[in-house]
């Protein structure tokens, strides 16, 4: 069988089928597979890191399974889509479980702040923040036919908080302004799921596949 176009990296953690099975309805003929296989991971013409969970288990699990370096091989060179831990994972330090992450990013992630989880009258908010909510978007091509201030679907108790502001590439209003997209060159990183938002996320996604960083 030919090398998958797109590779699903399965580190045994997260709704990675949910993300395949999105990836297929926009990918054309294009093969996707969800894979364990370094060199399988290597072969692809696009890598998807996509999780959930904590980000210990998620560190532990990458190189538990021989995955860190191809994943980081991955980043430097590839189309590159990561999805909420596939997010986080890019950024140096995670205060969940005091764990490093791949560094790929300058800056850290952080848990909302219990004293900022209040709207404006008072409401006091949860986390996880968990549900829809609207992304404010900079310009960028997996944006494209995509409303600026669309609502996608988020669940997570933790933000990332990059060292340079151009690495943002979305920002969403939670207790406080926190960045939804990052990205660079060949990554683009999401904390929301766009496997569970609807056409909008499929449209990411479709963005993804014909993205020619």
């Amino acid at each position: 069988m030919a090398a998958a176009q797109i590779a699903v990296v399965d580190y045994g953690m997260g709704n990675l089928r949910s993300v395949a099975q999105a990836l297929i309805q926009v990918a054309g003929t294009k093969r996707v597979a969800v894979t364990a296989d370094a060199a399988e991971i290597a072969a692809a013409e696009r890598i998807v890191f996509p999780g959930q969970g904590a980000m210990p288990d998620c560190m532990a699990e990458l190189s538990a399974r021989g995955l860190k370096e191809a994943v980081l091989a991955a980043a430097r060179a590839k189309p590159f889509l990561g999805i909420c831990i596939g997010l986080q994972c890019l950024f140096a330090r995670s205060e969940e479980g005091d764990t490093p992450g791949l560094g790929v990013f300058a800056g850290d992630v952080r848990r909302f702040p219990e004293t900022r989880m209040r709207l404006p009258d008072g409401t006091r908010l949860k986390v996880p923040h968990m549900g829809w909510n609207r992304v404010a978007q900079t310009p960028h091509p997996l944006w494209r036919d995509i409303e600026d201030g669309a609502r996608f679907y988020f669940v997570h108790s933790y933000y990332a908080l990059p060292e340079e502001t151009a690495l943002t590439l979305g920002a969403t209003d939670y207790g406080l302004s926190f960045t939804s997209a990052a990205g660079r060159t060949n990554i683009f990183a999401v904390q929301f799921h766009p496997e569970k938002s609807a056409r909008d996320g499929l449209r990411l996604l479709k963005n993804f596949v014909d993205w020619r960083p």
